[in-house]
């Protein structure tokens, strides 16, 4: 009761926001670098109720600059970005409940969480993770925020399901670029070789201010409908910090052909969770979905061997598709083939075929709380 009280006492004069909504929301944040270090810092200030962290990364001394979260113990420890964040979150928020995915945002976060936010907010650096973020937040009918920075410039953009589609901004030449990944690391690097720093605090406040006002935003949405408020929703934030300009230009785009709108509903509720074989849960959705015939269709193949194009020889691989480069450049008799050199066998379908039936969900790369994407419909998965 008395952190309740704590709360709207705080809030008391922001006459447009509910504290109540605020403590009852729930907020994805995936990149937890120096924007969303800043993120993270003001949505824990104003004491969201849920908030869930998704990186990959570690922290490193060079974060130090401009990650309020992060410190010199954090990076000498190499502390995944994700729990430190978290335990400077519950410091500044103690009724902040924090869950944590220390992965990646293409193959580690299940849609089934991603339908449970309210609203999620970018905070990564590159054209892939953005994709994938929309692709996530499309299909499961939820706004999203995106922020971006280099040196002393910044963005902040919002896109919703049936207004604003990222992919669908994306020129020709974008789409090409899309799998181009280059984490903070490389671009501090990059930037670094030409004799700047990649960003500033400073850069990183502004940017990720006007993201968390986006946010509050979308879920007061009676005052958005009302145009008590105003979205950014259609167009672009642009913050130049050298000759201290700002302006919002038009960023609007929404194809109906787009396949990234897929919506994925309705989706039915299952017992089947990702630590139970493919037999067993092919077995229970045959129950579930009346039919005898069931297909688990992967966004991510699971390869079974890879082979050697000039020798033929195949080596086991057992693994997801997104983990198979990692294992050639780690097996001694793989390191150094090219990938042109080898061709991996896939499977995208899984059914009676299958011939791995005692492999589990997990095993297979589908994460927690995923949906299930089958020939019968949606299903849900359980953690």
């Amino acid at each position: 009761m008395a952190s309740e009280q704590t709360r709207n006492d705080r809030f008391s004069l922001l006459s447009w926001m509910s504290a109540e909504r605020v403590a009852s929301a729930r907020i994805m944040v995936v990149g937890c670098g120096a924007l969303g270090n800043e993120v993270l810092k003001n949505l824990a200030l104003l004491g969201v109720g849920h908030l869930t962290l998704v990186d990959f990364d570690r922290v490193e001394p060079r974060n130090l600059s401009r990650s309020i979260l992060f410190t010199e113990q954090d990076a000498m420890r190499q502390c995944p970005k994700v729990e430190a964040a978290a335990k400077h979150i519950r410091d500044i928020s103690p009724q902040t409940e924090v869950e944590t995915i220390n992965g990646d945002i293409a193959y580690d976060v299940g849609l089934g969480l991603v339908r449970n936010m309210d609203v999620v907010i970018g905070c990564v650096d590159n054209r892939w993770a953005r994709y994938c973020i929309n692709r996530l937040c499309m299909r499961a009918n939820k706004p999203w925020v995106d922020g971006g920075i280099d040196g002393l410039e910044g963005t902040a953009r919002v896109f919703r399901p049936g207004e604003n589609c990222y992919a669908c901004n994306l020129g020709p030449e974008a789409l090409k670029d899309l799998a181009w990944r280059m984490p903070c690391s490389g671009i501090i690097r990059r930037n670094q070789e030409a004799g700047r720093a990649a960003t500033t605090p400073i850069t990183a406040s502004i940017i990720a201010a006007v993201q968390v006002q986006e946010a509050l935003k979308l879920i007061h949405d009676r005052q958005l409908e009302a145009g008590e408020l105003t979205s950014l929703c259609g167009k672009m934030f642009c913050y130049e910090g050298q000759h201290l300009t700002t302006k919002t230009v038009c960023f609007q785009a929404y194809d109906d052909d787009c396949p990234v709108h897929e919506r994925w509903e309705p989706i039915v509720a299952s017992d089947v969770t990702t630590t139970m074989t493919v037999g067993k849960s092919l077995d229970r959705l045959k129950a579930l979905l009346k039919s005898n015939e069931i297909s688990i269709y992967l966004d991510n193949a699971f390869v079974d061997y890879v082979e050697h194009k000039s020798t033929g020889q195949q080596t086991r691989v057992m693994l997801p598709a997104r983990a198979v480069a990692d294992y050639i450049e780690q097996h001694t008799t793989l390191r150094g083939c090219l990938t042109g050199d080898l061709l991996q066998n896939e499977y995208y379908e899984i059914d009676d075929t299958f011939p791995y039936q005692q492999l589990t969900l997990k095993e297979l790369g589908i994460p927690a709380c995923e949906i299930l994407y089958t020939n019968h419909g949606f299903v849900e998965v359980k953690s």
